[in-house]
């Protein structure tokens, strides 16, 4: 399949630049499964649109402000870290800017301690593609202190403006950190929200995937056979195992609130029969495209994605490349916000 097939063009002014002030009030696109039929609501109708028994899965993972700036120690010349992956003690898999510049050796200086000093130093230790670099950092105290006090939102390359609140590039149920970025569709929910759909009878799960940068790269082939997936990390507790196992049982549905959510449920399907879904932890680099046949997620919640993107071709596979496309092309026409800080759209 081409990857060609899923590209659109999107006017720049609908990309999302800023949250909205209310989390809630994004606009809502439905799109109907088996009929294809394409309705247009406020996010808020989620609540009429779950029914009670639903199984809600959303990722509980937290963003780390893990875009640091700094300098070369020898030249003063400014540098740009972009943490990707912890891989053992202090070393960590990174993206550099300029990377041609850092080779294996170079020493990195992050902020100021008040005496000259920086918080934080670095050694170049390995080079990998596209500007990739391993990095040992050097410090005293505790690293997690040290990039919350240093390290900026990672926000994706497509938003321009500055965020005031980093928290607002956070789910309200953020809990685990470890990503480079946010799982968007779970912007939408507020604390207040949750508690209205858990009153109506919609069980809440969560799982964990951490977001990884390969989220936001471009494929470089023409097949989308072709493409290999990025590895992100996930974890999946007994309690919300349970919680998939019951679901099956009673034949409820189960919603997964983002394309993060979606890979890992359908990660976990393929490690166990849903009778047998157990608490699990691992690797998963799957790649879902048009012809993948679901087997635990039942319907999707999810934001609008890139053109070519896998996302698009994750959402073509649960409600079909031409459904999709056409409710794509009703979303510009009608002017909705696109990607991380857009409005939404709920496949069922």
């Amino acid at each position: 399949m081409n990857v060609n097939e899923f590209d659109f063009d999107l006017p720049e002014h609908l990309i999302a630049q800023t949250p909205l002030a209310d989390r809630t009030s994004s606009r809502l696109l439905t799109l109907n499964r088996e009929s294809g039929e394409v309705e247009h609501h406020t996010f808020t109708r989620l609540a009429e649109l779950l029914q009670p028994g639903d199984t809600l899965i959303l990722n509980d993972t937290r963003v780390m402000p893990a875009r640091l700036m700094g300098i070369k120690s020898d030249t003063g010349a400014k540098v740009e870290l972009l943490l990707l992956k912890q891989l053992e003690g202090d070393r960590w898999d990174t993206l550099a800017k300029p990377g041609k510049r850092l080779k294996v050796g170079a020493q990195l200086s992050f902020g100021d301690d008040g005496s000259g000093q920086p918080l934080l130093r670095a050694t170049v230790v390995g080079e990998g593609e596209m500007g990739g670099r391993e990095i040992e950092f050097h410090y005293e105290g505790i690293f997690p202190e040290l990039l919350d006090r240093l390290g900026e939102m990672p926000l994706p390359p497509y938003i321009k403006e500055r965020l005031g609140d980093r928290e607002r590039y956070q789910t309200v149920y953020a809990k685990h950190e470890g990503s480079a970025a946010a799982p968007t569709a779970g912007l939408h929910f507020t604390r207040p929200f949750l508690d209205e759909l858990k009153a109506k009878g919609v069980h809440i799960g969560y799982i964990t995937l951490h977001v990884g940068l390969g989220t936001f790269r471009p494929m470089s082939v023409d097949t989308i056979e072709e493409h290999t997936m990025h590895s992100e990390y996930y974890e999946l507790s007994e309690e919300t195992a349970a919680m998939l196992r019951s679901a099956k049982e009673r034949g409820g549905r189960i919603v997964a609130v983002g394309t993060t959510s979606a890979r890992t449920l359908e990660t976990v399907a393929a490690r166990f029969t849903y009778e047998g879904i157990q608490a699990c932890s691992g690797w998963t680099d799957i790649f879902i495209f048009p012809g993948y046949e679901f087997k635990l997620v039942n319907a999707l919640l999810t934001n609008f994605h890139l053109p070519k993107s896998t996302l698009v071709m994750l959402v073509s596979a649960l409600a079909g490349r031409t459904a999709v496309m056409k409710a794509y092309k009703e979303a510009i026409e009608q002017e909705y916000r696109f990607f991380s800080f857009g409005d939404a759209m709920f496949i069922y």
